[in-house]
């Protein structure tokens, strides 16, 4: 019974994050995207969100399945997952179209972002069978940085020259892979340990792109002291969304 809540949450979680898209496309064409300033301050929150899964769930989880250095290897062995994805598929979580210029927008876009989001599920599903808790937190951290990553990927769809319906329609397709990766992870659950390993992986994939990605991002673009002070505030409030659920 435990096991069927755990798929079904999972399963659920994954398809709220895959909506999101949905919305934040809708959200785009009303507000025009909003203001940069409005996006980067998603980016702060994001990149809280994503090194305080990491350093307050689940690296803290991971002690209980391996010892010593063990966790260090496999976090670095996230970050150098991650690393090879981006090289291979030419990925940057970008926020801004201009970060493929020189490529094919769209399908550069597309490829990465529906990697991406499978491997989402596959993070989800792991973290959902560890624990609720800790599914839950996993899912929010995602669901956040989702939304500056969802924009720049509208963006990037309707800046290649696709009108709205299209964009939305691939948007959401590609959303969808995270429910392949959490049907994946649920179907092979009991023949192999996929979360004790999952859990150390994804907290170096999780500050592999708040380090390469969302912070850089913040540093890009010139910012009055009071912004930047609003860009650390954001930070630490992704951090603290991330404490209050421990």
């Amino acid at each position: 019974m435990r096991a069927m809540n755990s798929m079904l949450m999972a399963i659920l979680s994954s398809v709220l994050i895959s909506l999101l898209s949905v919305l934040i496309a809708l959200l785009f064409r009303w507000h025009k995207g909003g203001s940069k300033i409005q996006l980067l301050v998603l980016v702060g929150v994001a990149t809280g969100a994503l090194l305080g899964d990491a350093f307050l769930h689940l690296i803290p989880e991971s002690s209980e399945f391996f010892e010593g250095s063990e966790i260090g290897l496999w976090v670095i062995g996230g970050m150098m997952i991650f690393f090879g994805l981006e090289k291979l598929l030419q990925w940057r979580h970008c926020h801004n179209p201009d970060c493929h210029q020189g490529h094919k927008l769209a399908e550069v876009s597309m490829v990465a972002d529906t990697v991406h989001n499978f491997i989402d599920g596959l993070i989800i599903g792991g973290s959902f069978l560890a624990g609720r808790e800790l599914g839950i937190s996993t899912a929010i951290a995602i669901l956040i940085h989702e939304i500056p990553q969802e924009i720049g990927d509208f963006a990037i769809l309707l800046h290649s020259g696709y009108d709205f319906k299209k964009a939305l329609k691939m948007n959401l397709w590609s959303s969808l892979a995270s429910l392949v990766g959490v049907v994946l992870i649920m179907v092979f659950k009991e023949s192999l340990s996929l979360k004790n390993y999952l859990m150390p992986l994804t907290a170096g994939g999780f500050i592999y792109l708040a380090a390469s990605d969302l912070i850089p991002e913040l540093h890009r673009h010139e910012a009055k002291l009071k912004e930047s002070l609003g860009q650390l505030v954001a930070v630490l409030f992704g951090v603290a969304v991330m404490y209050f659920l421990l």
